[in-house]
């Protein structure tokens, strides 16, 4: 399967877009939507730059695709694109899709267990509400960010600065 377009908003919905380099939760060099030097270039760390929108989304498209391959390998049943862009959102994420349980249920047939199974990962708990919104995508088909997400700048030592966010509606990009 691919990812919906609508999936690709709601991903960055969680995510947030910063332009510069930054340092993420666990002090990792990041750019853009949580691209980091284990996707490949560029490297965040040496990245001086200001990336616009369309090569932050171009750059995202482009890292998505290890995540999109690594979904299809491990779903092993016929699923909804809500269910899809759900599993790739939690994967992007966690980098945990091969040896999730949710999957294990899936595939066994059990997509009620599975889609309770999104709540097995919750840590940090800041996570808690970008679980529970892809745990409502998988069992519902309900989007949740309404094709926006936050622009956010970090400053030069790679701190995000939340505070100094704002929304913008992705349907230009996406």
């Amino acid at each position: 399967m691919t990812f919906s377009k609508d999936g690709l908003r709601e991903l960055i919905g969680h995510e947030a877009i910063v332009q510069t380099r930054y340092r993420d939760s666990k002090g990792i060099w990041t750019i853009g939507v949580g691209h980091t030097a284990n996707a490949g270039a560029p490297d965040p760390k040496t990245y001086r730059g200001e990336m616009s929108i369309p090569e932050v989304v171009e750059l995202y498209l482009d890292d998505l695709k290890s995540y999109i391959a690594a979904v299809n390998k491990a779903v092993k049943v016929k699923v909804s694109q809500t269910e899809f862009d759900a599993l790739v959102s939690f994967h992007f994420n966690t980098g945990g899709i091969a040896k999730a349980a949710l999957v294990t249920s899936l595939n066994a047939g059990d997509r009620k267990k599975a889609a309770a199974e999104f709540l097995n990962w919750k840590k940090p708990p800041e996570i808690l509400k970008r679980r529970t919104k892809e745990q409502t995508l998988f069992a519902t088909g309900a989007y949740q960010n309404g094709g926006k997400a936050n622009l956010v700048p970090a400053d030069t030592t790679g701190k995000v600065e939340w505070s100094k966010g704002k929304a913008i509606d992705l349907t230009k990009w996406l």
